[in-house]
This record gives C-alpha cells, sequence and structure tokens, in this order.
C-alpha cells in the first residue's frame, strides 16, 4: 500500500518526536548534574545542566572552553576539570543541541 506524501511525512515526525522524547528522558535524568559536553568544534563545555528543549542544552556555572586557546588536550581538560573543578567563565551557556557529540556527568569522567 502506498500512502500519501503528507501522511508519509506525518508517520516521519512522530517517530522523531518518539526519537526526540526518548532522548530527552536520558537529557532529564542529567538535570542539575555537573556535565561535559564535547562539541564538534575546538570547544568543550563543563557546567551544570540546568534545563534541555528541542533546541538547546542549558549550562550554568560553566566553563565553555576554546582549545585552540591552550596545548592542552581536550581529554587532559577534561581530566583537570574533573579534579580540580570547573573553573566557571559562563554564569548561564545555552549549547545549540546541533553542536553536541557526547554528553556525560563530571563524575563519570575515568581519571
Amino acid at each position: 500500500m502506498k500512502l500519501s506524501p503528507l501522511l508519509s511525512l506525518t508517520i516521519t515526525w512522530f517517530r522523531c518526536l518518539g526519537m526526540a522524547s526518548e532522548h530527552s528522558d536520558h537529557l532529564q535524568q542529567l538535570i542539575q548534574q555537573q556535565v561535559v559536553l564535547d562539541l564538534q568544534s575546538m570547544y568543550v563545555c563543563v557546567g551544570t545542566l540546568i534545563d534541555v528543549d528541542h533546541r538547546y542544552l542549558i549550562l550554568t556555572d560553566a566553563d565553555l572552553h576554546d582549545l585552540r586557546d591552550t596545548t592542552t588536550t581536550r581529554e587532559r581538560y577534561i581530566i583537570d576539570s574533573t579534579i580540580h573543578g570547573i573553573r566557571a567563565n559562563r554564569e548561564k551557556v545555552l549549547i545549540n543541541r546541533e553542536e553536541v557529540v557526547g554528553i556525560s556527568r563530571l563524575d563519570d569522567v575515568i581519571t
């Protein structure tokens, strides 16, 4: 049976909503936790995740770190943040979800 383009688009949209909801449930478990965001760019962000929506991850007391400004590797910087604490340079930052490659609790970083 061939579906109309509109019906096919609607089904696809609902599937995407379901996947977004499933992923949001995982993110909701990280609310009020200190997290590490590995980004596609040469940035890494460490802070407290306070909210998520369809577009942004919102962190407070965050360190948005440009790895081009240092000779330290991403891994070393994250480990140092785990050992020495977050060196916040932002009270609040919104990170576009499309930029995020990975997210984990800071406590889950292996040192």
